[in-house]
């Protein structure tokens, strides 16, 4: 018997297959099982009838418990209305391992229940489907620096200096001296550079901030180029070229998955055609002031007008659950009973959802209009200056304090660095950091004085302004942040497989 897997059935349409997998769902009818199994690749439904197979092939299907372990033998037939678009027609099931109480069921569990189960939590449909968009980011983004002309080289993990500022560092005994767990690439990401040309680092990275918020983690991926004979212009085009390039990729691959997780994905053809808006740091605090209209509307205005329409949905649900409640109260069937407690049970997650966002709004506009000149931009200024645009936007030429060490002066404006950050719409905020490096000798050292920062350390970064220094600018875009947006997810946990974050080191 020939052997398929899920992905590929499309192949196998009028054939009998055989498929190893696991159950992870079923239900019963009339002299019928229909088993949904997984083989990592996909999801299909199997039917078992006991007309076909005979009672000891049908017993052995009714008796399974979820994330039994199978191989099942059956004929693929082209089904639209099913998951994946194909079913199987069983005639043959073997039992591989029995699954005894599966601890996560198809029920709602609490997140830290599913955080301490991740191990488990992963096979879940909606996991694997984040999963596989991680995985086609990371296939896109090797692919668009390759057709680039860049070479992918790897920093070390270990080193001996901090990249930005020594807070948030994790430090560890490397033999009889201190090493610290890296911030980035960047710093060597530039060596290269400077040997390569055209360099791109992809690893992980290490922040010890003790932070719960939805966008941090303490371990994560970032993809930093770093491109010798370039300014901040060329470094902004090029980031927006790759965004571009891997939204689009992903878009189009990714539609079943998308579907899983109900994305509208439909943001990414806007994303993928049009021009990404370009922010001064000046221009972007009167928008989040207040101050400058963008599209006839300031922030405020937009943040109240969200506020009633917030009202307004809390009120229409809290009244189609009310109906569904008198409906079940006065008597359905099982199956009617079913969908209407699904559908109170999801309209309830919604409004918690709501009511979270009908608290913060009013915290967003004080915040907007009282955001002093010169600070960094933090999570809810992201979100509200992000809520004025449909596209990724990038904010350039920041107050030198608030920028790293290594960031070129303006030359205009020495009292700006030229770096830019790129901001995700729908409110995900900072998805890419970078700029132009300084190359001033004498500045760099200035600034490594500034932070504080253990000169012996950085010898070997400022020999790159001593002998043939150039021009150049890279970024750093962090992958969990960018599958969190492409995924539209509500916490950053989800996007990777096992994630480290202040307070979570197992599973």
């Amino acid at each position: 018997m020939e052997k398929a897997v899920i992905q590929n059935l499309k192949d196998f349409v009028g054939k009998k297959v055989t498929i190893n997998g696991w159950l992870t769902n079923k239900r019963s009818g009339k002299g019928l099982e229909f088993l949904i199994i997984r083989d990592g690749s996909g999801f299909l439904q199997c039917v078992v009838s006991l007309d076909e197979v005979g009672d000891e092939i049908f017993q052995r299907a009714k008796t399974l418990s979820q994330e039994s372990s199978i191989e099942i033998t059956g004929l693929i037939v082209e089904d639209e209305r099913q998951i994946g678009g194909f079913e199987m027609q069983v005639t043959e099931l073997k039992l591989i391992s029995f699954s005894n109480a599966y601890p996560i069921t198809n029920k709602p569990h609490g997140v830290e229940f599913l955080m301490d189960n991740r191990h488990l939590w992963l096979r879940s449909r909606r996991q694997w489907a984040i999963m596989r968009v991680r995985n086609r980011l990371i296939f896109a983004i090797h692919n668009f620096f390759q057709k680039e002309g860049f070479v992918q080289m790897d920093a070390p993990i270990f080193t001996g200096n901090a990249v930005e500022g020594t807070t948030t560092l994790f430090g560890t005994e490397f033999y009889d001296e201190t090493a610290y767990l890296t911030q980035s690439g960047q710093l060597y990401g530039e060596a290269m550079a400077m040997a390569m040309g055209k360099i791109y680092t992809f690893g992980p990275t290490f922040r010890a901030e003790k932070s719960k918020t939805r966008r941090h983690l303490s371990e994560f991926w970032m993809i930093e180029p770093e491109m010798a004979y370039y300014n901040n212009d060329m470094n902004m085009d090029l980031i927006e070229k790759f965004i571009k390039y891997i939204v689009k990729t992903v878009k189009d691959q990714s539609t079943f998955e998308f579907s899983i997780l109900e994305r509208d994905a439909s943001i990414f053809d806007k994303i993928a055609n049009e021009k990404f808006p370009r922010l001064t740091y000046d221009q972007a605090v009167r928008i989040l002031r207040g101050e400058e209209k963008v599209n006839g509307k300031t922030t405020i205005e937009t943040l109240e007008n969200d506020l009633k329409e917030l009202l307004r949905k809390i009120e229409e649900n809290h009244q189609i659950i009310g109906d569904a409640e008198k409906e079940i109260k006065a008597g359905v069937k099982k199956g009617k009973r079913n969908y209407l407690q699904n559908k109170i049970d999801t309209l309830k997650n919604e409004i918690k959802d709501l009511e979270e966002r009908k608290r913060v709004i009013p915290q967003w506009v004080e915040s907007a209009k009282n955001f002093k000149y010169g600070n960094d931009l933090g999570g809810s200024d992201e979100t509200v200056l992000t809520r004025m645009f449909d596209l990724p936007v990038m904010v350039y030429n920041w107050p030198h304090e608030v920028k790293a060490f290594y960031m070129k002066r303006d030359e205009e404006n020495p009292n700006l660095a030229k770096g830019v950050d790129v901001l995700a719409p729908e409110g995900y905020g900072e998805i890419v950091g970078g700029g132009e490096r300084e190359t001033d000798l004498d500045l760099l050292v200035a600034k490594i004085h500034e932070h504080k920062l253990p000169m012996e350390a950085f010898e070997w970064y400022l020999d790159l302004r001593r002998y043939g220094s150039v021009p150049h600018a890279g970024f750093g875009l962090g992958l969990e942040r960018m599958v969190a947006w492409v995924c539209k997810l509500k916490h950053i946990r989800e996007t990777i497989p096992f994630p480290r974050m202040y307070g979570r080191l197992f599973p």
